[in-house]
């Protein structure tokens, strides 16, 4: 099968070699020149025979509306848009419907597995309808692992990006649960070496994932983790599920707290913690430092 494929960055390269070593056929643009096989995307079109799949895989928001907007008007009916970016699901229905008078299909995909999918496999969550979602299936078989899992047609427009979206709020909630223990650890009299009962927990214990391997491979590289700053940055999935929580009245305590820690960590000195300490000082004498 043939695929155009926009972007390829750490996640996009990397899906345009495992799809070939499948068998299929790849034509990629990229704004570095040195990493596209042509110059723009009217090109990339024409490299295409009709029906096309053409799959955007840059930022989320003006980049992949814009890349949208043009490939609208360079596509034919019959053809095919998939966006793997990490959009927000509310983008999606309106996107399908701008494309319907064009007799454009579109599909959501949310796709995980970052740097490693390359050898490792995708996991692809995909919204849109079930017989153009049966179209692109040879590309999805080419990225999702080997085997059972992997690959799920989560439902409409929207759907594979909402699920994404509660993926990476689930991820935020077990990193943050990951780094609390990690930090009991360290802070501990009696524990020794702390890497070391990480990498105990990789086999046999019911935290082992892979974020724990991980983990691991990070206190290899840096035992103490010395090298790193405190400082944490969040794409937007995690607010959105928090979003979604409330909008649902879910009760999310965990991943609420594994976003709101994440804005703590960008503060040199915490005002909120400023208030508790003076209040503490205020009503009971308690000791302030300065």
């Amino acid at each position: 099968m043939q695929l155009g494929l926009i972007g390829l960055g750490r996640m996009g390269g990397n899906m345009r070699d495992r799809i070939r070593a499948a068998g299929h056929e790849v034509v990629g643009y990229d704004h570095h020149p040195e990493n596209s096989d042509v110059a723009n995307l009217a090109e990339l079109v024409s490299k295409l025979t009709a029906p096309r799949a053409i799959w955007t895989m840059v930022p989320a928001g003006k980049i992949t509306e814009g890349a949208i907007t043009e490939l609208a008007g360079l596509l034919e009916p019959g053809d095919i848009i998939i966006d793997g970016g990490n959009s927000k699901f509310t983008d999606d229905a309106p996107r399908a419907e701008r494309l319907k008078p064009k007799g454009i299909h579109y599909l959501d995909v949310g796709v995980s597995g970052g740097i490693w999918g390359k050898d490792n496999g995708y996991a692809l969550m995909v919204g849109g309808d079930a017989e153009i979602v049966a179209k692109v299936q040879p590309i999805f078989d080419a990225l999702k692992p080997a085997g059972d899992f992997g690959f799920a047609h989560a439902g409409t427009h929207g759907a594979g990006h909402y699920a994404k979206m509660i993926h990476n709020g689930i991820e935020y909630g077990m990193m943050q649960a990951y780094g609390e223990g990690y930090e009991i650890l360290i802070a501990s009299e009696l524990v020794h070496n702390v890497p070391a009962v990480i990498k105990s927990w990789r086999e046999g214990s019911v935290v082992k994932s892979w974020l724990l391997d991980l983990l691991d491979r990070a206190l290899d590289e840096d035992p103490t983790l010395s090298n790193l700053k405190g400082y944490v940055d969040d794409t937007g999935e995690g607010r959105w599920t928090v979003d979604e929580a409330i909008r649902l009245a879910v009760p999310a305590h965990v991943l609420a707290a594994s976003i709101f820690t994440r804005f703590e960590s960008r503060q040199d000195d915490s005002p909120a913690m400023k208030a508790v300490a003076a209040l503490r000082q205020q009503f009971g004498g308690h000791a302030v430092k300065r």
